[in-house]
């Protein structure tokens, strides 16, 4: 699945109604919802009827003069808003019928959502693309240190520095991670991240 940036541009086409916007929204988020949802719901009835109610709420925040305060944000307010749906329908409906065998309502998973996993997919994927595009000895300092977390003392005996240059050479190349990073991603660096 390829991951879609969204700025003010796409949703104010989306809200003038712009039939490639609408089926563009339509088509990239329920098949995102439709991960998130089948491991939530039980029935294809009433992944349906969230998704449609998600929808509906989005688009009547995103057409309302200052609803979305931050476009690029529109995939993360869509999936907050699928939380707030899914919760009511769970409210709504453990009172009246089961969600298992057991006859217990289903719980949330607690772990990440289909929207955060593939979001840091993504971010995995361009790292390693910009640790590729790296002079080498930037790329395997960066390596050796914080994705294979070898202890310095060896790494400076490997690169023939004492630790004060070595922590030069990291911040160069930290330095040069960033800049690239930025150019390709904007100024989000990747959630925990200490590069």
């Amino acid at each position: 699945m390829q991951f879609t940036s969204f700025n003010a541009g796409y949703v104010e086409s989306l809200c003038a109604g712009a039939p490639q916007a609408q089926e563009h929204f339509v088509g990239y988020f329920t098949e995102l919802l439709h991960l998130k949802l089948r491991s939530r719901l039980q029935s294809a009835h009433a992944i349906e009827d969230v998704r449609q109610e998600t929808f509906a709420r989005v688009l009547s925040v995103v057409r309302k003069d200052g609803g979305l305060r931050e476009p690029e944000r529109l995939g993360a307010f869509v999936n907050t808003v699928c939380n707030h749906v899914l919760f009511e329908h769970y409210r709504s409906s453990g009172r009246n019928e089961s969600l298992d065998e057991e006859g217990r309502p289903e719980l949330a998973a607690k772990g990440a959502d289909a929207l955060e996993i593939a979001a840091a997919g993504q971010i995995k994927d361009k790292v390693r693309e910009i640790l590729l595009d790296l002079d080498p000895r930037d790329r395997s300092l960066l390596q050796a240190v914080f994705i294979d977390e070898r202890d310095r003392d060896q790494v400076c005996r490997e690169y023939g520095v004492d630790r004060d240059y070595l922590r030069v050479l990291l911040h160069r190349a930290k330095q040069e991670f960033k800049t690239e990073y930025v150019k390709r991603m904007g100024n989000q660096m990747p959630q925990g991240t200490n590069i």
